[in-house]
């Protein structure tokens, strides 16, 4: 009896660890989704790594007792490689060689301090002229009630612009950039959106011509509530009803936002294809985490320098309960990506910069 018992408990177990390996794969693979066809299928990537510890405790689960089937946890983590690579790469250091270029990208929030800080601007700035980057990509680079922001860039970078996307006073939106490169030109890149866009500067680099594109795709319109009540959520402070109540319409939300994204990040894919004889960088806050159709399609044919350099999780949005990486930068293969990392120290925006060092290569 015991034995019968035993059995049928590790085959209980074994067929929910086969289940939990088929999610994670299904997660694991969703941004190859489209989010107009399947909106609320499209989020699925934002649980992967949930299903990835579910995997490991598993895991541990036949190390401790039937080490002989810890095969279908392992063999889950194989074919989950792509997208678990792509979520927390791990790539040993490398020195950065002289002549790199530094490249900032940062959501700044509109200078607004992330509520810390009364002088929002200020502490953003001295952390920009500290860091001495080559090109600075800045997203909400506006502010509605200082007037002097150009100015005091000028003061540290000799090539400034900002391309404001709405100019209501409550809601300006815009992104700019602010280099030691010359700026020859810029072009907005054409796509549906009433308070988000994308933008490409031609820089002269080393008497080359360099597309840097900056991009703020469209945000997942979470509001003050609907944020709260998902805290609540995961803090286990709902009633299994309300959870599924909360749950159906924050997929709802995130769904809608996502298939907004769509026909931006592929807009943004055809820009790069139609200017594939620049070198290109293409940065910015996607609104979107690594596992998600918006990042795939931008990363068609480019690098994602974080995955290529970076290491670990790389968490670039910091509000609690929302910890994603939706910063990315990616570049053409006229450039390796030395170093990428999340600067997580700094608490200025609801947002991480995120540094990338690129050498420049050789021309063939």
């Amino acid at each position: 009896m015991i034995q019968q018992l035993k059995k049928f408990t590790i085959n209980v177990v074994a067929g929910a660890n086969v289940a939990t390996v088929a999610v994670m794969l299904l997660t694991g693979y969703s941004d190859r989704i489209s989010p107009v066809d399947y909106p609320m299928l499209s989020c699925a990537g934002m649980v992967f790594p949930i299903f990835l510890l579910l995997n490991l405790a598993f895991l541990f689960f036949w190390l401790t007792f039937k080490w002989r089937m810890v095969w279908i946890p392992v063999v889950g983590y194989i074919l989950a490689y792509v997208p678990i690579y792509i979520y927390m790469p791990v790539n040993m250091p490398k020195d950065v060689p002289e002549g790199a270029i530094k490249l900032i990208s940062y959501n700044v929030c509109t200078y607004g301090g992330n509520l810390k800080y009364d002088n929002g601007f200020e502490v953003i700035y001295d952390y920009l002229s500290q860091e001495k980057a080559d090109i600075v990509c800045l997203q909400e680079d506006v502010d509605s009630w200082r007037r002097y922001v150009m100015d005091r860039y000028q003061k540290i970078y000799q090539y400034n612009d900002t391309t404001v996307f709405t100019k209501y006073s409550k809601s300006m939106t815009g992104v700019g950039i602010h280099t030691r490169f010359p700026i020859l030109r810029k072009e907005r890149i054409s796509y549906e959106s009433k308070g988000n866009g994308s933008v490409a500067y031609f820089l002269l680099v080393n008497g080359d011509t360099v597309i840097v594109i900056n991009n703020h795709l469209e945000g997942t319109h979470l509001s003050k509530e609907d944020r709260s009540r998902y805290k609540d959520m995961i803090k286990g402070e709902m009633g299994r009803d309300t959870v599924r109540m909360e749950s159906k319409m924050l997929l709802t939300k995130l769904g809608s936002a996502a298939a907004i994204r769509a026909p931006q990040a592929e807009a943004v894919h055809r820009y790069v294809e139609q200017h594939r004889q620049y070198p290109m960088i293409v940065c910015g806050d996607f609104n979107d985490n690594p596992i998600s159709y918006s990042r795939r399609v931008m990363a068609q044919g480019l690098t994602d320098c974080f995955v290529e350099s970076g290491r670990g999780l790389g968490l670039s949005y910091n509000q609690k309960g929302f910890f994603f990486r939706i910063d990315h930068v990616l570049c053409s293969s006229h450039f390796e990506p030395v170093d990428c990392k999340v600067d997580s120290k700094i608490d200025f925006s609801d947002h991480n910069p995120v540094l990338c060092w690129l050498k420049i290569c050789d021309k063939p």
